[in-house]
């Protein structure tokens, strides 16, 4: 599980205020950035500007990065910056204290923040340090502040509002913009204007008084798993989602409007969270980890100890009935004649009642009613409901066809596989790939080396049980066919 990573690098700003009284943060710094490429995690930062300012005090500073690597040809088309103007430029590590004590208490303002925010804060994660500033986005300001206008590029805004500039790739240029942007917000539409639409970008939920009120820059925009603990360390709930950090805070704002929000968020004492590569398998390690702790306000995905089918069974020549197997006796790898996947006995049987229903069918020679004497029609043909196969009004071939047809809806695929699969995760911003191994509808575990993969074949045996719920994701996943598959065998 992820803890909280290597040496901090606090970063702290008066945030304004809500409703009446609304205050422009004082302390600011602009910043822009050129780097290698566009993915924060893979490309590294070949330049920074940072514009400070503090009242009507202004500073500038600005410095060329070495990225340690050849920035691609069409990236120095753009932006003007040679692999040869680098070589005796500082490395990202050698700036690293400047850059944190120019942004300290300041607010992190750039055209396209989470652009800017996101390499910064992966420049310093390299380094086994956490970086965290509020973050405030000229283009939404803009989008805010401007309704009226479609486009909010730097450029859009330059002919828009007369700002003036000379060489758009010169060192600080793009501060400056920024900085006279601001100013014009300030004249044009007044501070009171301006406090409130940053108020509004900055707003964030308030956690609860016992976590670390800097818990959630730390958890990642990223798919994965979270886990809610409480007193005692007990595992209170286990969510999943394709962006943690989202997920969360919807926990936290939403905890004055839903009672079963608020209820939680007051009994939270410590989060953790696990990365995954994508959606599956945060879905499928969601499904485990509930099914395995517990967690106290999880329902929905708990393991039901009672699983069972219905399964078809000859009786005579164009005859057949259906039998109820429990979970334990059922072979869902290969019988081609079950269906449907039910918690209990009563949930099987009230689903068979209104299949019975919906399709005129004779609740006696299903199995859900017993004649009250031989010869005697059931319950449903004497109100209409059934079309007669218990007195011979329908012949018994003619019934389970129709039942048949009735039950395609519920039949169980068969395992398509001779053996063991993987079933291939990647993430192409991260460049890092995550293998899901499968058999027979049973989730064995997740890979992310060849090594670790075997681990899991080697140990197959003794590993899981169907479940319904990985089931239901796995085929949903393979019927899609939007996923990589790949044979596997233990070596």
């Amino acid at each position: 599980m992820v803890g909280y990573p290597g040496k901090e690098i606090p970063q702290r700003v008066d945030r304004p205020g809500t409703g009446p009284g609304l205050v422009i943060p004082a302390r600011l710094a602009f910043i822009d950035l050129e780097t290698t490429g566009a993915n924060p995690v893979r490309d590294r930062i070949t330049r920074i500007s940072v514009l400070e300012a503090e009242g009507e005090q202004v500073s500038t500073w600005s410095t060329l990065v070495n990225p340690q690597r050849p920035i691609p040809e069409f990236i120095q088309r753009l932006n003007g910056i040679r692999n040869e103007a680098l070589v005796d430029a500082p490395t990202f590590s050698q700036v690293a204290t400047e850059l944190a004590d120019r942004l300290h208490g300041r607010l992190f303002v750039a055209h396209h923040a989470r652009f800017n925010y996101g390499f910064v804060k992966n420049e310093y994660r390299r380094l086994g340090k956490s970086f965290r500033a509020e973050g405030l986005c000229t283009v939404r300001l803009s989008r805010k502040l401007f309704p009226e206008h479609q486009n909010h590029n730097l450029d859009n805004l330059i002919v828009r509002h007369g700002l003036t500039t000379g060489d758009r790739h010169r060192a600080l240029a793009s501060v400056d913009l920024l900085w006279q942007f601001w100013c014009l917000l300030k004249r044009e539409r007044g501070d009171e204007a301006l406090a409130e639409a940053i108020g509004q970008q900055l707003k964030r939920p308030s956690l609860p008084p016992h976590l670390d009120s800097t818990l959630l820059d730390d958890l990642p925009e990223a798919a994965g798993v979270y886990l809610f603990y409480g007193d005692n360390d007990a595992l209170l709930y286990v969510g999943k989602s394709v962006n943690l950090r989202q997920r969360v805070r919807a926990h936290f704002a939403s905890d004055l409007r839903e009672y079963k929000e608020m209820r939680l968020s007051q009994q939270v004492r410590r989060i953790c969270w696990h990365e995954t590569v994508g959606e599956l398998g945060a879905l499928l390690l969601e499904s485990r980890l509930v099914k395995e702790c517990q967690p106290i306000h999880n329902r929905r995905l708990r393991r039901t100890s009672d699983l069972c089918t219905w399964q078809l069974v000859p009786v005579a020549p164009g005859d057949y009935r259906l039998k109820l197997l429990s979970g334990e006796a059922a072979d869902f790898v290969c019988s081609e004649d079950l269906f449907g996947l039910f918690a209990n006995r009563r949930e099987a049987t009230e689903s068979l009642r209104n299949m019975a229903a919906r399709h005129e069918l004779c609740p006696i020679v299903l199995g859900l009613e017993k004649p009250a004497q031989p010869g005697r029609p059931c319950f449903a043909h004497q109100i209409k409901q059934c079309r007669g196969a218990c007195v011979g009004k329908e012949a018994v071939g003619v019934h389970n066809v129709r039942m048949m047809s009735a039950l395609l809806k519920l039949k169980l695929s068969t395992w398509p596989y001779p053996g063991a699969i993987g079933i291939v995760e990647r993430d192409e911003l991260r460049e890092v790939e995550e293998v899901h191994v499968v058999n027979g509808w049973r989730h064995l575990g997740s890979a992310r080396s060849e090594a670790e993969i075997q681990e899991i074949l080697l140990g197959q045996s003794g590993q899981g049980r169907f479940d319904r719920d990985t089931y239901k994701l796995l085929t949903a996943h393979l019927g899609r066919g939007a996923v990589r598959v790949r044979m596997l065998s233990a070596r």
